[in-house]
């Protein structure tokens, strides 16, 4: 029993420090994080001010706003130079936008889902905003996910898939059945198309990198409006999608 109390807790925890890290730019409150936790009120004033006291977060008392805490930058500053290839993949998110005009991502993976981890915004005028730094979404919603989803093995697929359904809150476009119809057709293509799954009129595409391992660990990606996603052009987008996933693939590989 104890040990299932003690897993309980270290899962809320995660689900709290997910949520202030989804709103790492302008803090969290009290109320909407337990409202995105499903976690009760006192529960996680407790736990948020544990995470304060032993460094992990930070609260405002100015805007009643929690934020991420001095201890996690430690934390990752150690961690970095093993999951973190911010600066490997920098040049080639700045090339995706520069080149297409759309917003350009890397992605990484984070168990059963992505985490947005750098954004570039290109010149077209008219943006969609449904990646930014820290979102999350499960590996079969957005186009990054799918595209990592895609190569992972058959036994993998297969887990993700059982894990749990995404029908619920995403709707029937994700049932395992779609799902891999699109990890099907991401395969034969080699880059991932969301075609307005999430957003209504706001696609994106994507294509993954692989670690030393040759697993796919990380994806870049493009979003935007329809009209900018059009039979004609996605070949395009999608061949410098592949060609700038090679690029950091390659970069990994070689330790640079």
């Amino acid at each position: 029993m104890a040990d299932v109390q003690g897993a309980q807790v270290v899962g809320r925890i995660g689900r709290i420090m997910r949520a202030v890290g989804e709103n790492a730019g302008s803090g969290i409150p009290t109320s909407e994080v337990a409202r995105v936790t499903g976690l009760t009120r006192p529960t996680t004033h407790r736990l948020l001010n544990s995470l304060a006291a032993e460094g992990f977060l930070d609260h405002d008392s100015q805007t009643a706003r929690w934020h991420l805490g001095p201890e996690l930058f430690l934390l990752g500053s150690l961690a970095s130079e093993r999951y973190d290839i911010t600066d490997l993949a920098r040049e080639s998110v700045e090339l995706l936008a520069r080149e297409t005009g759309e917003s350009a991502f890397l992605s990484a993976r984070r168990g059963y889902e992505t985490v947005c981890l750098l954004r570039e915004e290109g010149s077209f005028p008219v943006r969609s905003f449904v990646l930014y730094e820290g979102v999350r979404f499960p590996l079969g919603v957005a186009s990054a996910g799918i595209a990592i989803l895609a190569f992972l093995g058959p036994k993998e697929v297969d887990e993700y898939l059982a894990h749990g359904s995404q029908t619920e809150r995403w709707g029937e476009q994700h049932s395992p059945a779609a799902l891999r119809r699109r990890i099907d057709e991401t395969r034969s293509l080699g880059y991932a198309v969301n075609p307005g799954l999430i957003v209504e009129g706001s696609w994106g595409m994507g294509a993954a990198v692989f670690d030393r391992h040759s697993t796919p660990t990380w994806a870049l990606s493009l979003t935007g409006i329809e009209s900018r996603f059009s039979p004609r052009r996605r070949p395009e987008l999608g061949r410098l999608l592949l060609e700038q996933a090679h690029v950091v693939t390659k970069r990994l590989h070689d330790g640079r």
